[in-house]
């Protein structure tokens, strides 16, 4: 595993809703954006896509229309995670069957599995299944944080090739390499300090700003391969108040209302979720223009 196998700047996309279901056609319309876009890769069925409020056919026919829409121009890195093991399991069999290219799977939330459980965990959903697997660590919403020890031990298995680290801690992209080697993909899950995630030894990113500034995240990363610092640095700044502006609530309300603004996709949310108020919608509005995103 000496170059890793995702890299760059990938979505994590939204899922659009009309009227309480899917947007099938917007869905697919605005993958396919994505990518004219410049993206390096999409991820369906993540928690910007509101994977939790989705059912399971719901879940499976986004990530399948994702690979779809996708034709194979880009990975597609399909959510599959679930604090039930069996169901875990159920998801991602159907993202391999369905075509993806890896599956993204979160450290089991709620149960506040031990290490030992979360090793068990993913050993489970590996040996259960033939696609490479990304591990998502988010101890903000699965309470539990999984240690470098713990995905060294899991990546010694054949199909488990990276992480997407929203810890926001900036030491664990060094202490990971160390630990497993440069060859693990190290997926910054923060857009806020993604630049300083690259400057400790990671990857990528996989970003919920650019579900409407993709082609602005993907030159940053393009930049920062070619050791082009300048424009590095002069697209961090100008995107800063943007990623800033995307968590001002509970994601994704604040970048599906971005989203509408662009006329990609309406506001709507699901339940528990809730159309972000007047302020939020004003410092989205503002971070847009200052971005250069709105006339």
């Amino acid at each position: 595993m000496a170059e890793p196998q995702f890299r760059g700047a990938i979505t994590a996309l939204i899922t659009p809703f009309s009227n309480g279901a899917v947007d099938e056609k917007k869905f697919q319309a605005f993958v396919e954006w994505q990518i004219k876009e410049g993206i390096n890769g999409v991820v369906p069925c993540g928690t910007t896509g509101e994977s939790p409020t989705l059912s399971h056919e719901e879940h499976n026919r986004v990530t399948k229309l994702c690979v779809e829409a996708a034709a194979g121009r880009v990975p597609v890195i399909a959510g599959t995670g679930s604090n039930s093991t069996a169901e875990a399991i159920s998801l991602t069999q159907h993202a391999q069957k369905a075509g993806a290219d890896a599956a993204l799977v979160v450290t089991p939330y709620y149960n506040r599995p031990t290490q030992a459980g979360m090793i068990a965990h993913y050993k489970a959903i590996h040996d259960a299944t033939d696609i490479p697997i990304i591990i998502y660590n988010i101890p903000g919403r699965s309470v539990v944080d999984m240690k470098v020890e713990t995905m060294a031990a899991l990546a010694k298995l054949p199909r488990i090739v990276g992480v997407k680290d929203a810890t926001n801690d900036l030491t664990r992209p060094v202490n990971t390499r160390l630990a497993i080697g440069a060859g693990f993909s190290q997926l910054s899950g923060e857009d806020g300090t993604q630049i300083a995630y690259l400057g400790q030894g990671g990857h990528g990113v996989i970003s919920v700003s650019s579900n409407i500034a993709p082609r602005l995240v993907s030159e940053m990363h393009a930049a920062w391969a070619k050791g082009d610092m300048a424009t590095v640095t002069a697209l961090n700044d100008r995107l800063m108040p943007l990623h800033d502006a995307m968590f001002c609530e509970s994601s994704p309300g604040p970048v599906k209302y971005a989203a509408s603004l662009l006329g990609l996709a309406n506001a709507e949310t699901r339940l528990p979720l809730v159309e972000i108020d007047a302020a939020s919608k004003a410092r989205v509005e503002q971070a847009m223009r200052a971005a250069g995103l709105l006339n």
